[in-house]
């Protein structure tokens, strides 16, 4: 009696199953219930934003021929056709990084000093596959601003936005070119404004961002959420080397200031007045009788300098 019971429930678990199989034929699925969301109600998304940006950041190659540094010797022609050396060639080295198209109708693309240092020959591939070769127009190593140009032919520049108008907690996308692997897009806020110290460049006012920030990334693009550009992505903070939610970034109005030196001039002039500073601390303002006040601590003045000149002098505050 048991062995039937159990020989009918099979049966009528194989009828049951064989009637839903028929029962989802193509086409059979009912429709949902709930009406698809139309445009006016569909999710948040930045891909409208991106579609205008992203053609405007480029992936930059470079490659570097550094001379084989070896005994003098080598080098006297003679003495190596004596012992049947072979003719020494240079290692190449070939990098990538990222780039940023910042006017259209001449061909400028900003990136990073660092990408394009020492480089032979810099290639850039736009977003649509065409790989085309660039000139060097200037590099500042001390804010790692280089400024390249290619031929301006059917491309699309990015538009800059005014970074001293960001503030701590606005959405930022950084756009580059990772490892190599081609464009990405990451998200995140910016985290802090004003970062110096930190012994990357010689001039430090970072704007600082969670968005993923990898190498390769240097160059590229970090954008409001309007799809403005407000800092070239420069540098992470990671024991590692990869990111751990620490980026940073050169703001879009030093970067425009230095591009524009270097389109006029091909370098950058910088004025010199002649003093060293330091942060006027609590310690330091207690010392000094000067509670309540914020600012810089001239430490020296150069002798024969514009501050010299100018009655400056060693222990003089300028307040915030």
């Amino acid at each position: 009696m048991v062995l039937t019971s159990i020989r009918a429930c099979k049966v009528a678990a194989v009828m049951t199953l064989a009637l839903a199989t028929a029962a989802l034929t193509p086409g059979s699925i009912p429709a949902s219930s709930e009406a698809a969301p139309s445009s006016s109600t569909s999710l948040p998304t930045l891909a409208p934003m991106l579609e205008n940006v992203t053609p405007a950041v480029v992936n930059i190659s470079v490659l570097t021929r550094t001379p084989i540094h070896d005994n003098p010797l080598y080098a006297d022609p003679n003495f190596r056709r004596f012992f049947s050396l072979p003719e020494q060639r240079p290692q190449t080295k070939m990098s990538a990084g990222s780039g940023v198209i910042v006017d259209a109708s001449e061909g400028y693309v900003v990136t990073n000093h660092h990408v394009i240092e020492g480089g032979s020959e810099i290639s850039v591939t736009l977003k649509d596959g065409r790989e085309v070769a660039a000139e060097l127009i200037g590099s500042d190593k001390d804010t790692d601003i280089a400024l390249l140009k290619i031929a301006p032919d059917n491309l699309s520049a990015i538009a800059v936005g005014d970074s001293d108008k960001l503030k701590v907690g606005d959405y930022v996308v950084a756009i580059g070119n990772p490892f190599g692997l081609g464009q990405t897009v990451t998200s995140g806020i910016v985290s802090a404004l004003g970062r110096g110290g930190l012994n990357i460049e010689s001039y430090e006012d970072f704007i600082q961002t969670d968005a993923s920030i990898n190498p390769g990334n240097s160059g590229g693009a970090l954008v409001t959420l309007d799809g403005k550009l407000i800092g070239i992505n420069t540098a992470i903070l990671s024991p590692a080397g990869a990111n751990v939610g620490i980026g940073f970034a050169v703001p879009s109005n030093i970067a425009v200031s230095v591009i524009q030196q270097l389109i006029d001039h091909g370098k950058v002039r910088r004025g010199r007045l002649g003093i060293a500073i330091q942060d006027l601390t609590p310690d330091i303002a207690e010392a000094l009788q000067l509670t309540g006040l914020r600012g810089a601590l001239i430490a020296n003045v150069e002798a024969g300098s514009s501050a010299e000149q100018a009655g400056l002098q060693p222990g003089d505050v300028v307040p915030l």
